[in-house]
């Protein structure tokens, strides 16, 4: 069991570096503002209403949104930069042709563009729809999956591309992942509860409606979408549930290509394959084997009519947010229904988003230039390799775990790799074709680009400059296979992160999502995988078994959550990230702990060290979120609503208790013999 003393006294005098020794911010911003607080509440009945109650009576979720949290605000102000990037970017005349300036700035015209888009209809799909109108055989519907894909015009019928071997991390291997349904998660298609039944009927009207808008009769567009809802049901029967696909061990099967005509028998692997332009390949890696056996039966015990109403909808579901009005509007009508929200984000909005997912590493250039400096780079840096410290102090005084499996666990720890801000080497989309006149042209031309440099991966090392996630993202994740850390520049902003803040802010911010992300190389799926990346078992039997038995309690504590009074957390769905959380603000503290102000008692604002970084972390998660998307939420996320990691990880925390003085009694309180320590 982890016990402070004993660190403290070994790491005696110990400062890590990179820390602001400081008692009051020299900014003098009020990091912890009571205002946001309500402070009529005790924080040992409820954490979450008394670190954020008022910022969340005073902020509810806007029109344009389906909530609203620290991070949406934070996006607001990044996509606020954006937007003057891009704006900044459209009206430079003259930026040289094929510079990134040139090209962000066309791409985000372009998509501005709302006169040339609405004067198109549905033209610019018209061609596809007359090639599915000419199908006449089965064989056919193999041909035109491949083409959609590769064509960049829709992923239809399963997912396909190169990533890793999780068992050989080296190599790039193609795999092969369930897919074909529209709705967010398997259950709404499978369940009869009354959520399932709304987002059933709204996905009905959304399907007729669509249909109807490229002209068929209401009642052949009411006939369409039934068929299309009943293949996708059926390919929704065979598809493994969201849990299950937590498993890695699972979803890993690499078979020869024999093997996989076995398993799909009618599909000649090799020939379809080579029509996705992966040709002259002997194994792929499945992650469902139930959902490929399911293919070629559905293929042949459905019409072949059905099959082109099937085609033709995945075409118009990919096309319609970037074609005229009216599909615009009934593809929104159908993300209320599913969210609540309001009314539709703003087109400038959109299109900022739609530059930075599309060209993001061009757009990313403009952005670090601007918003990004060095130093924040620099703190991160120090505060990264602090936690690493940290969780080492912390790995080897585990009571759980044997000696042996520690110095595994340690190797692994050493061997993260983490990275910060952007990457050092940036991707510039060599032979993509953007015009300042051909929003949806464009949108295609990406796609179908981004599906070439992918499969062109196949069989060359792997690139591990590679970010995956854009500069302005606000965000960061954990890479099992590739054991790295990645926090963009974007999440390095107040809250999380401020350097004129004092280590509590900083610590229980930005250093507790450090230590989540490294928490993740050791949650329940990502502890699977070794310091290399490799899906492979470093763990004795009775380590891993003392391991899982501490995961079940967490489970248990987040199975007793409930959102909306009734719908109930799923702690096996959101395993990784609570042990994310509790790993990473145990680890935080520690780390803390060995700071100037860590090791003191002086107030700032009213608030002692140890709860200022108690407060962080609880203002990180302060939100409000439309019950709509609260419902949907709990379904189809692995992360634990806000107020519950608010308090998840905290209550399993000596230091929690002492800092704001919870006694028995008190609705949080938990016996010291009941707090959960993994990591």
């Amino acid at each position: 069991m982890y016990k402070f003393n004993k660190i403290q006294l070994s790491l005696i005098g110990l400062l890590l570096s990179g820390t602001i020794a400081v008692a009051q911010s020299p900014t003098n911003k009020k990091f912890i503002d009571p205002a946001n607080m309500d402070l009529t509440v005790k924080p040992g009945d409820d954490f979450y209403q008394y670190a954020s109650g008022t910022w969340i009576k005073n902020n509810p979720v806007p029109p344009k949104e389906t909530r609203w949290t620290s991070f949406n605000l934070l996006r607001e102000f990044n996509s606020q930069a954006v937007r003057n990037i891009v704006e900044e970017a459209a009206k430079n005349k003259t930026a040289a042709a094929g510079s990134v300036t040139k090209r962000v700035g066309d791409f985000f015209a372009a998509g501005m563009d709302s006169i040339a888009i609405e004067k198109l209809g549905f033209n610019p799909i018209q061609a596809d729809l007359d090639r599915i109108a000419k199908i006449n055989n089965k064989s056919e519907i193999w041909n035109e999956v491949a083409y959609l894909r590769t064509e960049g015009i829709a992923s239809a019928l399963f997912g396909i591309g190169v990533g890793q071997d999780r068992k050989n991390v080296v190599n790039q291997v193609v795999n092969l992942s369930q897919g074909g349904t529209t709705l967010s998660d398997r259950d709404y298609y499978l369940k009869n509860d009354t959520e399932s039944n709304r987002i059933r009927a709204a996905y009905t009207k959304y399907l007729e409606k669509l249909f109807q808008l490229i002209g068929h009769s209401k009642t052949t567009a009411q006939k369409k979408a039934i068929s299309v809802f009943l293949i996708e049901k059926q390919l929704a029967e065979a598809q493994l549930s969201r849990l299950e696909m937590r498993d890695p061990y699972k979803t890993y099967n690499k078979l020869s290509i024999a093997e996989l005509d076995k398993l799909s028998p009618g599909v000649s692997w090799k020939n379809l394959l080579s029509q996705y332009k992966i040709p002259n390949v002997d194994s792929v890696i499945v992650n469902s084997l139930p959902f490929f056996t399911k293919l070629s039966e559905l293929i042949n015990n459905t019409e072949l009519e059905d099959w082109k109403s099937y085609l033709t909808w995945n075409i118009l579901k990919s096309a319609a947010p970037h074609l005229s009005s009216p599909f615009v509007k009934a593809n929104f009508a159908f993300t209320q229904a599913q969210t609540g929200q309001k009314v539709p984000t703003p087109r400038w909005q959109k299109m900022t988003a739609l530059t930075d997912g599309t060209i993001g590493e061009l757009l990313g250039q403009l952005y670090v230039a601007k918003h990004f400096k060095p130093e924040a780079k620099q703190r991160m840096d120090e505060m990264i390799e602090n936690l690493r410290k940290a969780f080492e102090i912390r790995l080897k005084d585990l009571d759980w775990m044997s000696d042996e499996t520690k110095v595994k666990a340690l190797a692994k720890l050493h061997a993260f790799v983490p990275k910060v801000g952007y990457t050092t080497k940036w991707q510039n989309y060599e032979g993509l074709e953007i015009n300042r006149n051909t929003y949806f042209q464009n949108i295609r031309n990406a796609a179908k680009w981004n599906y070439q440099e992918n499969i062109s991966k196949l069989g060359k090392p792997v690139d591990k400059t590679r970010f995956g996630m854009t500069p302005p993202t606000v965000n960061a994740y954990y890479s099992a296979t590739m054991n790295e850390i990645v926090f963009p520049a974007g999440i390095l902003q107040f809250p999380f992160f401020d350097p004129s803040a004092d280590d509590a802010i900083n610590y229980g911010g930005i250093g507790a999502v450090i230590g989540h992300e490294m928490s993740h190389g050791f949650d329940d799926s990502g502890s699977q995988y070794d310091k290399d990346g490799n899906l492979k078992n470093w763990w004795s039997d009775v380590d891993r078994a003392k391991f899982i038995e501490k995961t079940k309690q967490l489970g248990a504590q987040f199975d007793q959550y409930k959102v909306l009074d009734s719908i109930p957390v799923n702690g096996k769905l959101t395993m990784g990230e609570n042990i994310g959380d509790l790993g990473g603000l145990n680890m935080a503290y520690t780390a803390f702990k060995m700071t100037k102000q860590g090791q003191s008692n002086e107030k700032i604002d009213g608030f002692t060290p140890d709860q200022r970084f108690f407060l962080a972390w609880a203002q990180i998660w302060r939100g409000n979120a439309l019950p709509e998307t609260a419902a949907q939420l709990i379904k189809t996320d692995t992360h634990s609503p806000g107020q519950y990691r608010t308090i998840g990880a905290p209550v399993n925390m000596d230091a929690w208790y002492e800092a704001f003085d919870v006694k028995p009694g008190d609705k949080l309180y938990k016996k010291p013999e009941n707090r959960i320590k993994i990591w």
